[in-house]
């Protein structure tokens, strides 16, 4: 089960620096101009989770295998892309295909990185995105409104379901509202999603800052956090600059004592993959054992078998129980046997909802 955040922004606010640094690669050419990213470069990586390595210690696992985030670098976006200005088509069907926006914004000066529209405003830059956005799915919903109206009124009820979330939807885009900020009840959820519109999709903000503000952030950056906050959004500081630097670095001991430099206790980028994690609304499962120890993710609210069919199709169609240990004990009294031996062991059905920080041993028949 693959989870896929899409890095946008306008042209040269560092997105495709922040891309290299995440993924540790130079995979995302990146310039001083408009458009260097045309295709979408696609990079995993590791969710930092300090529970997976207690839980290789106790089990003296040979290998640890952390959860993985799939990042997308897309092209920059300017002013009328939605009406196929640059490279708004293919930015916008690129979006499409992603879980989450993270949604970079240039926050620092400088006189030797041109900005797309002539000077530095985090707040401007933001809602030109998101109107473009806004303008493709008002574009989207109003085309096929009309034909599931027809089908609503012919007595068709998914139909009528359906246009009730479209037509919610097309208010909040009228009014200048994402589509995410509309109120759905849990069945209507997949029908949201179908729609696929590009403004219901999750939002981190990450503001981009020069390295002096790396930290605590700076005034820019202060301005988006109230913006997120006001939306119900998150938002992340980093310094791309900094972070790209780090991923140079091989050796941990070098890495932590360059942070410490800067008066950093971690890279900015652990904070996005965080929250991105935080904002795909995910949760982290273990399966521990002599060889490995590893971490596996669902959605919140997710059961027992889907679980499993993370791990293998085989194990979701052939459940029989989960036999689960949760986090903390496993910890505190120091392993699988003394876990048992102290009736931790838990013995879970189809319908158990899996917590954050679940040890579990499948049992299945095919």
């Amino acid at each position: 089960m693959g989870f896929n955040c899409g890095i946008v922004g306008l042209p040269n606010v560092g997105k495709s620096t922040l891309f290299n640094a995440l993924t540790a690669t130079e995979a995302a050419e990146a310039a001083n101009f408009p458009f260097c990213t045309k295709e979408p470069n696609v990079g995993r990586v590791g969710v930092p989770d300090p529970r997976l390595e207690a839980l290789a210690t106790i089990a003296k696992s040979g290998k640890i295998i952390p959860t993985q985030l799939e990042f997308v670098d897309i092209a920059g976006l300017i002013r009328g892309a939605s009406k196929g200005e640059g490279l708004g088509n293919q930015f916008l069907g690129n979006i499409r295909e992603v879980d989450a926006i993270l949604h970079v914004l240039r926050c620092f000066e400088s006189g030797d990185v041109t900005h797309v529209e002539g000077s530095v405003d985090p707040i401007r830059d933001a809602e030109t995105v998101e109107t473009e956005l806004m303008l493709a799915d008002l574009d989207s919903l109003e085309r096929r409104l009309t034909a599931a109206q027809k089908r609503a009124k012919g007595g068709d009820k998914d139909a009528k379901a359906l246009v009730s979330v479209m037509e919610r939807a097309l208010v909040a885009l009228q009014e200048g509202r994402p589509a995410r900020t509309i109120t759905v009840a849990d069945e209507e959820r997949p029908l949201l999603a179908q729609l696929q519109l590009l403004t219901a999709k999750p939002v981190l903000y990450v503001c981009n800052v020069e390295e002096a503000a790396a930290g605590s952030g700076n005034a820019q950056s202060a301005r988006v956090a109230a913006k997120a906050a006001a939306e119900g959004a998150m938002a992340v500081v980093v310094s791309a600059a900094i972070e790209s630097d780090v991923a140079q670095l091989t050796d941990p001991a070098e890495k932590r004592e360059f942070l410490a430099a800067l008066g950093l206790s971690e890279t900015g980028l652990n904070r996005v993959i965080r929250a991105g994690y935080q904002l795909l609304d995910l949760v982290t499962f273990f399966t521990i054992g002599p060889k490995e120890a590893r971490a596996w993710t669902v959605h919140r609210n997710a059961r027992a078998p889907e679980a499993a069919g993370v791990i293998h199709t085989d194990f979701e169609r052939g459940f029989i129980r989960a036999e689960t240990i949760d986090y903390e004990s496993f910890v505190r009294l120091g392993g699988e046997q003394a876990c048992k031996d102290a009736g931790k062991m838990r013995q879970e059905g189809k319908e158990y909802v899996v917590q954050d920080g679940d040890i579990f041993h499948f049992r299945f028949n095919v």
